[in-house]
């Protein structure tokens, strides 16, 4: 019951990663329809690339709103407050009558997604066993792999439709989520880490009890050894003055956590998939096709990404996580300077070369999905419990604003140099599958507690691998700490 629990739990709350793909997904399509050209005076690349990136700012807002309250708040309320945020951003959006309305909507609507897509994955991690952490956290991806389907066949869709509707209903349609969202998420139980955290010890050991009870004594036993894990690794960080915001900046092996976790929350706008996402349709009239025929090949490429990504849950915890990262970058980099390479000979009356590059684009997004996955699920599980909220908003802060930026000058980037566009993001992709070799450890396997272990922090024996030595460390900690008081 308590791993269903788990699951349900996780599943829900990805939700948040439904509203990510369905934006990425259907502003790309909305952009292009002719009707919506028609209401909004024909914008230009630079209104276009405006409309796409006043998503992104407002999502980087979002991750700076989580640094400063998401731990005073809780998981729970963050998602909560992201999701109303989300609400209120998509009916402005639906219900827009000119260009400063729709701009506000999805500035609104972004900030939402940056306090969700920067809480949610941790939730999932904290309410997780170490050999499912990372599918329950992945499952943002799945979800946003979903939302981009979605997405992408109702613009297919209503790109047929005539009037303003055309373009309200897909953008409306992003409140049946968000509205879900407001509701669901009273239903489900505080993250007992953040419990611990607050020193809620006893809420934090009944949540867990609820979480992964299954009735036996083996998993009793295994709920308290855990509880004092996380109990344990507080009071130890506590009594060693690891416990401010400044600590992840100073202390080295912290700020290392924060390189690597920004850094693979950096290494996927830089792989170049936001381009196509947002773009797809100008890449695509690059080509010489037809918008109606574009929608539809992004569609299918969405259908397929779910496929991919239902694959790469499995996986994860089968093959680790840095194994998949330093494999996805090189095929993402492969996929890249084929279509720049063949850019070079353009010709549009040439069918064969034409689905060649397509093609390259649907091995492009197979290759994404590791690194799509793993770029949620890594920073969630290599920070300290007492600056997870804050570190894990501070490598999303770093995704959305890199995807601000390659949003706002992709389109004149676009109709400047074409495909040749894609030689800067082969050149990442190369730095990134270095970077994957030479500096991330593997966290597979590990509980969140025992990244101290992994990153050199260890300052306690863990519980679930070394009780009796867990137990001892805690007894003369108290009695040091008891004679402290004495003292003074």
């Amino acid at each position: 019951m308590g791993k269903t629990t788990v699951i349900l739990s996780s599943s829900f709350l990805a939700i948040g990663g439904f509203l990510f793909g369905y934006d990425s997904g259907i502003i790309g399509g909305v952009i292009s329809f002719d009707t919506f050209k028609d209401y909004f005076h024909n914008p230009n690349s630079t209104t276009t690339g405006a409309i796409v990136s006043t998503f992104q700012g407002g999502a980087v807002l979002g991750t700076i709103i989580n640094m400063v309250f998401a731990d005073r708040l809780g998981r729970k309320r963050t998602i909560a407050a992201g999701s109303i945020v989300s609400l209120i951003g998509c009916v402005l959006q639906a219900a827009a009558v000119n260009m400063a309305m729709l701009m506000a909507g999805r500035f609104i609507a972004g900030a939402a997604v940056g306090m969700l897509t920067s809480t949610i994955p941790m939730y999932a991690a904290e309410i997780s066993e170490s050999r499912f952490r990372g599918a329950l956290s992945g499952a943002l991806q799945w979800f946003l792999s979903w939302g981009f389907f979605v997405a992408q066949w109702l613009g297919y869709g209503c790109q047929h439709v005539k009037g303003p509707f055309s373009w309200r209903f897909p953008l409306a349609f992003q409140c049946i989520p968000a509205a879900i969202l407001v509701i669901g998420i009273w239903f489900l139980q505080e993250s007992p880490r953040w419990l611990c955290e607050k020193d809620r010890f006893d809420e934090a050991r009944a949540v867990l009890q609820k979480l992964h009870q299954d009735g036996t004594a083996e998993t009793d036993q295994r709920i308290e050894l855990e509880f004092r894990e996380i109990r344990d690794v507080i009071e130890a960080d506590r009594i060693n003055n690891s416990t401010s915001i400044s600590t992840i900046f100073t202390k080295p092996t912290w700020r290392k956590r924060l390189l690597l976790g920004c850094g693979v929350q950096a290494f996927g706008p830089l792989s170049g998939i936001n381009v196509i996402n947002y773009y797809g349709p100008e890449i695509y009239k690059i080509l010489g096709i037809s918008n109606s025929t574009s929608l539809m090949i992004i569609g299918i490429s969405g259908s397929l990404s779910i496929v991919y990504c239902s694959i790469g849950l499995w996986a994860l915890e089968r093959f680790g996580r840095v194994r998949p990262l330093i494999i996805s970058a090189f095929g993402l980099g492969a996929a890249l300077v084929c279509n720049a390479a063949m850019s070079q000979h353009l010709d549009p009356t040439n069918g064969n070369m034409l689905r060649a590059m397509v093609a390259m684009n649907f091995v492009f997004s197979l290759f994404y999905t590791p690194l799509g996955i793993i770029s949620w699920v890594y920073p969630a599980e290599i920070f300290p419990v007492e600056v997870r909220a804050f570190g894990n908003a501070t490598t999303t802060f770093t995704n959305w604003t890199l995807n601000l930026i390659f949003a706002q000058f992709t389109p004149q980037a676009l109709d400047s140099i074409g495909f040749r566009y894609f030689y800067v993001f082969f050149a990442f992709n190369m730095v990134a599958m270095l970077c994957y070799i030479f500096f991330y450890p593997e966290t597979k396997g590990k509980t969140l507690e025992q990244m101290d272990e992994l990153f050199g922090d260890q300052l306690v024996p863990h519980a679930l691998e070394d009780p009796k030595g867990a137990a001892i460390a805690m007894e003369k900690s108290q009695i040091e700490t008891r004679e402290e008081v004495v003292k003074y």
